[in-house]
């Protein structure tokens, strides 16, 4: 399945994860965010906030095809 992942502030990383145009990971069926952070090389104790679909998620939600996944790193007062 495509996962559309993008990141915000200090996460953002040419190679892995931008915020201006989202990076496509194919990704196993069943698997879940903490398994993306994995995937794109992002440490969980970076992130913050987890997005999918604009909403806010736990890093157990299960991801299905197509969805898009934000990250934010905690900043300022977070």
């Amino acid at each position: 399945m495509k996962i559309d992942l993008v990141c915000f502030s200090k996460l953002v990383n040419a190679d892995t994860c931008d915020y201006h145009n989202s990076r496509v990971y194919d990704m196993a069926e069943g698997q879940k965010v903490e398994d993306l952070l994995q995937e794109a090389g992002i440490p969980k104790d970076d992130v913050k906030i987890a997005f999918v679909n604009s909403r806010i998620v736990g890093f157990d939600t299960v991801l299905s095809d197509g969805d898009r996944v934000g990250l934010a790193p905690a900043v300022g007062g977070m």
